[in-house]
């Protein structure tokens, strides 16, 4: 599949997530949705890893580039912030070892399935 197919199944989901986050009678962030959404038709086989590889090694590999608007932000409204730095650190301190973990965690178990997929096709 090439890169412009991967984009648009890509951005397909995400504008799909959109349209199920406004839909929703709660707010709920539509990253959040599109993120399931895409995690459900992954594990369904729906979309396959391969019809999506290209571009998110891509998306992976760049991954900064995402965090410096989140920066940007931080930096415009320091003032605001620092009124409150210290809860703020102590949320940022606890949160980002958790998501770490958690990622982790999700990153071993996934590369676990594919391993016994791919196992039960050799055998």
């Amino acid at each position: 599949m090439n890169i412009i197919a991967q984009l648009a199944l890509i951005f397909a989901v995400c504008f799909a997530g959109e349209g199920i986050s406004g839909a929703l009678p709660i707010q709920f962030p539509a990253s959040v949705v599109s993120l399931l959404l895409m995690i459900f038709l992954l594990f369904s086989g729906v979309v396959k890893e391969q019809r999506i590889r290209t571009v998110s090694d891509f998306f992976l590999s760049n991954m900064g580039i995402f965090f410096v608007p989140a920066c940007v932000g931080v930096a415009k409204y320091f003032d605001m912030i620092r009124n409150s730095l210290l809860p703020f650190l102590l949320i940022t301190g606890l949160t980002t070892p958790l998501i770490y973990g958690v990622t982790a965690w999700s990153v071993q178990l996934l590369m676990r399935r594919a391993r016994r997929k791919k196992e039960a096709r050799h055998d």
